[in-house]
């Protein structure tokens, strides 16, 4: 399977927010994530780099990404 990791980085530290992710939405509120088996999540933030090889999507808060 193919899901995604994602993790945010804030004030420097890297932090697995979520695993097993099969879709992601990029909305003007953040990001919106889910997995299989539990209910969406919004994480207040942007995305800054997408690893397809690794399955890792990066995020970091909406004020150190200059929202």
């Amino acid at each position: 399977m193919c899901q995604a990791t994602v993790r945010l980085i804030r004030d420097g530290q890297e932090e697995e927010i979520m695993r097993e992710v099969t879709f992601l939405e990029v909305t003007d509120d953040g990001v919106r994530m889910g997995t299989f088996f539990e209910k969406p999540r919004l994480v207040p933030g942007k995305v800054v780099y997408i690893d397809f090889l690794k399955h890792i999507v990066t995020l970091v808060p909406p004020t150190e990404g200059g929202q």
